[in-house]
Formats: structure tokens, C-alpha cells, sequence
């Protein structure tokens, strides 16, 4: 059962899209509209990913950042998000203003972290590609995938688990560490389907197999 309404979904797209807009523009962060629904004042992870249309079908990642932990409402987290995302990405330079018309926004809406306990050598088993995320940390390294990018990239398990490795700046194998840790969650994903377009629910493909 969905915890976040399509309705509701589209309307963070939307304050997305206007966070980062109004932010380029007047270089402040805007605040919560009046209209917002009571329930997106509950506090939740959020990520933000904005993806740059070149041609029709061909798409490239301008950005993404977010908030694993519940820290914020999600209306609020969802605007420092966005920002973020624009302007703070390391991997890329801040947007400016007249990229917007060439990018997709994407909401996804995280559920808390849960520590996958066991065996190291077992983790594979724990998770499962199409409806789970990943964090892995270990000492000062820490790194995040969300649920859809395995699909993205055609990963299993396995493979999953070692490219949030190498997202954390770690060894591809560090899973298989017994201080390692590795928590996963499940994300509620809603994205125009073109720079400014209908905003839809995301499916994960292998989602129910």
C-alpha cells in the first residue's frame, strides 16, 4: 500500500521544479506553500534527482542529493533538496537558469534506514533489486544508491551492494566486511516524463518479482 497519494507526489514535483526556479532567480529558498497538504508536514527522507534531456530518450543525471534520514518535514525537505541538487552536487557544475527547460525533475520519498543484520556473506540474500535502496558506512565513508538505479544499470545483488560501495568511496568487496554496515529502504518515486511534463508515478521494473 502506497504511503504518499499520486496527488501528493506531483505536488512535490511541482515544488521542485519552483524551489529551484525561484532560488536561480533570487538566490533565497522559498517557503512551504499554504496549500500544502497535512501529510507532507510529516518528517521523511527525500532525494531530489534532476536528469537533463539532450535528444528525445537519451537522458543524463545533472544532479542529485538528499536526505536519508528523516530530518525535516518532507515539504521542507523536499525544497532544500531540490536546491541542493542544483546547485551543491560536487559531481557538477551549479545549474543556471536556462537549463531548466531541458530538465526532468525526480522526487523520491525514502523510508527510514533499516540495518541489514547477519552474516556479511548473507546480505545478498537480504535485499532485493527493484524494490530496495542501499547505504553502506564505514568509518568516516559512507555512500548511497537509491532503488532505481540498479534497474538503470541492469545490477543484481551483488553488484548492487558493491557499486554503493564504491559509491562511498570504499573497496568494491567492503560489504563483505564485518564493520561495514549496510542498511536498506524502499522509495516512493515520482518524475515528469519530459522537462516540464505529466508528473507520474515511477515503477520499478523488476517491482513484485
Amino acid at each position: 500500500m502506497y504511503k504518499i497519494k499520486d496527488e501528493h507526489g506531483e505536488f512535490l514535483v511541482r515544488l521542485a521544479r519552483k524551489a529551484i526556479e525561484e532560488y536561480l532567480k533570487t538566490g533565497k529558498e522559498i517557503s512551504p506553500p499554504e496549500d500544502t497538504p497535512q501529510e507532507l508536514w510529516e518528517k521523511m527522507g527525500v532525494f531530489v534527482t534532476l536528469n537533463r534531456f539532450n535528444v528525445p530518450h537519451q537522458v543524463a543525471l545533472r544532479g542529485c542529493i538528499g536526505f536519508p534520514l528523516p530530518l525535516y518535514p518532507l515539504v521542507k525537505a523536499t525544497i532544500k533538496a531540490a536546491i541542493y541538487a542544483a546547485v551543491d552536487d560536487p559531481r557538477f557544475p551549479p545549474v543556471e537558469l536556462h537549463e531548466l527547460d531541458n530538465l526532468a525533475i525526480e522526487v523520491s520519498v525514502l523510508t527510514p534506514p533499516e540495518l541489514i543484520d547477519g552474516k556479511p556473506e548473507e546480505r545478498p540474500k537480504k535485499i532485493k533489486v527493484g524494490r530496495d535502496g542501499l547505504i553502506v558506512e564505514k568509518g568516516i565513508y559512507s555512500g548511497l544508491l537509491l532503488p532505481q538505479v540498479p534497474i538503470e544499470w541492469g545490477w543484481d545483488e551483488e553488484e548492487f551492494l558493491s557499486q554503493t560501495c564504491w559509491k562511498a568511496g570504499l573497496p568494491l568487496d567492503c560489504w563483505l566486511d564485518k564493520d561495514t554496515k549496510v542498511y536498506k529502504f524502499t522509495a516512493e518515486i515520482f518524475e515528469e516524463e519530459y522537462p516540464k511534463g505529466p508528473i507520474k508515478r515511477k515503477p520499478l521494473v523488476k517491482e513484485g518479482l
